[in-house]
């Protein structure tokens, strides 16, 4: 990106401040959106980043070039993907990308496909790279949303996604339409899937094509989405090809236009241009759940409640002593909010079990990344107090799954088929990161279902606050793996007095079981 040596190890403010400074005359001179954050000085104050959502205005300076005029009949939607609101049951946002800008893009939707409902008028958030910022040419992308509400739980409804020219409803656009179900009202039984680390790449297409013969309510994919920004360090050497985001995201269509595809921050989605927390360009990209006034300030930490389970999103890059690019991002406000939700959720009778996922690893012993000090330091102690049933995480391409744990103890051994009881034995981390990206490697062999191996302790390290790394023996690596696969968890509610169950499984690209293991919890309901 052409910017100073002296800028190495800096803030992603800092290296955001830099380019937009570096890059404003061009700007000025050929056009180009800029994010609000950027329109206000880059200024940046930790703990208090403001959305970043760019904007377009026209041929004015700091803007993109008013678009040019396209027959609309000529521009197919692409890239569909959905997202839930922050009340799963009733609130559901569709999203999509147009390859030029079109005039009063829209979605229908209704409960049949042949009775959808009037034009609902979409949000545009055009995205804009110069060439020298990214490694491609200057260029302009146009994502699209549409916000619904007041959707009736456990309900499926047709939609098509149009602008002027290219209507859903018109019968020869009949193929185009998508569908979503929103979450049930009631305790019911569902399916959902994980993975982290996926990428543009032919194991990232079959792991999708397999998520999706699961038939899963929603998916959570736990950082490090397109690999647009291949370095991931957060560091000014940094490079990246946000047309790679195109390529992800039709590759993804399939599964996330009618299943909701909820993401959370890596380090390979912080993007220094866009933004002075890096997030500017998955804004525009992604609308995630707003969990109100009492939320934190990070866009990609939410949570949701899908029938009797809490899913909470967490940005692992406001704690990360091994990428300090964002690290102290939120001024601790993340780590408060991030208790709120898990004293809520333990207090709500309706709610049996608590699903965390986030990118850097709390527990992982694969040689490249290991397991994330400060995620131990300010996470761990909550997951333990609150009985969190089950952590999933990304950053090592790999999968990996803990005995349960406690302190850093191992409490409980769960062989392969095991069951484990979070409120009395403790937490199972799984590594799911293994999804699409180049793999990884551990420092002893992979053992996994009908390739079970004893290979018990052995050393691994935990990075520390300066970034080293401290050996450790690890003597609670149940399950390895180094091949493609994915997270499969089925949710089995309970009545009263008996017990829930999460069926957790690891399956591999090719299908095959890697691992299965119960998280149970018997039911208090008031």
């Amino acid at each position: 990106m052409g910017v100073p040596e002296q800028l190495a190890g800096r803030s992603l403010a800092e290296q955001h401040e830099y380019l937009r400074s570096k890059f404003s005359r061009r700007t000025m001179m050929r056009g180009g959106a800029v994010t609000l954050g950027a329109m206000a000085g880059g200024a940046f104050v930790p703990g208090a980043a403001s959305a970043a959502v760019p904007t377009q205005t026209g041929r004015t300076p700091g803007h993109a070039p008013a678009a040019q005029k396209v027959d609309g009949a000529l521009v197919a939607p692409f890239a569909r993907h959905l997202a839930y609101g922050a009340d799963a049951r009733t609130e559901m946002t569709v999203s999509w990308q147009v390859p030029v800008a079109v005039k009063n893009p829209y979605i229908r939707v209704g409960v049949h496909p042949w009775d959808l409902s009037r034009k609902i008028e979409a949000e545009v958030r055009p995205l804009y790279t110069p060439a020298g910022v990214g490694t491609g040419a200057d260029h302009t992308q146009y994502y699209l949303h549409a916000q619904l509400t007041r959707l009736r739980p456990g309900t499926t409804y047709y939609y098509g996604v149009g602008h002027d020219g290219f209507d859903p409803a018109a019968a020869h656009l009949a193929g185009t339409l998508g569908t979503f179900r929103t979450a049930p009202s009631h305790r019911e039984p569902f399916t959902f899937t994980a993975f982290g680390d996926q990428g543009v790449s032919y194991h990232a297409l079959a792991n999708d094509s397999l998520i999706l013969a699961q038939n899963p309510a929603f998916h959570l994919h736990a950082g490090d989405i397109a690999y647009a920004d291949p370095s991931g360090s957060g560091q000014t050497g940094d490079t990246f090809d946000a047309r790679t985001w195109d390529q992800f995201l039709a590759q993804t269509e399939s599964v996330a236009k009618q299943v909701p595809w909820m993401v959370a921050y890596g380090n390979h989605d912080m993007e220094a241009w866009y933004a002075p927390h890096g997030y500017g360009s998955q804004q525009a990209r992604f609308t995630l759940p707003d969990n109100g006034p009492d939320a934190t300030n990070l866009p990609g930490v939410y949570s949701f409640v899908h029938g009797n389970t809490a899913v909470v999103s967490l940005d692992a890059n406001d704690v990360s002593w091994e990428i300090p690019a964002n690290l102290g991002l939120s001024g601790g406000t993340q780590t408060s909010w991030f208790e709120r939700q898990l004293k809520k959720f333990r207090a709500d009778r309706d709610i049996d079990f608590i699903v965390v996922f986030f990118h850097h690893c709390a527990y992982c012993t694969a040689t490249s990344h290991a397991s994330e000090g400060g995620v131990r330091k300010e996470w761990v102690p909550l997951f333990e107090k609150y009985t969190v049933d089950l952590v999933i995480n990304g950053h090592n391409h790999v999968y990996e799954r803990t005995d349960v744990l406690k302190g850093d103890r191992v409490t409980k051994e769960l062989p392969i088929g095991g069951t484990a009881y979070p409120e009395t034995d403790g937490i199972v981390y799984v590594t799911a990161g293994a999804a699409g990206r180049s793999l990884y490697a551990f420092p002893v062999d992979d053992t996994y279902e009908g390739h079970e191996k004893e290979i018990d302790p052995f050393t691994s390290f935990v990075v520390q606050p300066d970034g080293s790394k401290k050996n450790v023996t690890v003597d609670w690596s149940r399950v390895r793996y180094t091949n493609y696969s994915f997270l499969r968890v089925d949710v089995e509610p309970a009545p009263a007095g008996r017990t829930a169950k999460l069926t957790v499984r690891g399956l591999a690209e090719t299908g095959e079981e890697i691992d299965r293991f119960v998280i149970a919890r018997k039911v208090r309901r008031g």
